[in-house]
């Protein structure tokens, strides 16, 4: 289980980065800065509670042995 959450959140990485490649020619330097901070952040928003989740399964597992 831990392996496929930690594969989900490496494609969704690439997806946003993948996006980003084909997307940063068609926008103007500052627009293009703008929209790189928001999926950055809004990705790291999003993977917070993905390691929470990881992370905290394997604390609770090691701690009931």
């Amino acid at each position: 289980m831990r392996l496929l959450n930690m594969g989900l959140a490496a494609t969704r990485g690439a997806i946003g980065f993948g996006a980003g490649l084909l997307l940063a020619g068609k926008f103007k330097r500052e627009r293009r800065k703008v929209l790189g901070w928001t999926l950055f952040l809004s990705g790291l928003a999003s993977t917070i509670p993905i390691a929470v989740h990881v992370f905290g399964k394997k604390d609770a597992s090691a701690s009931a042995h």
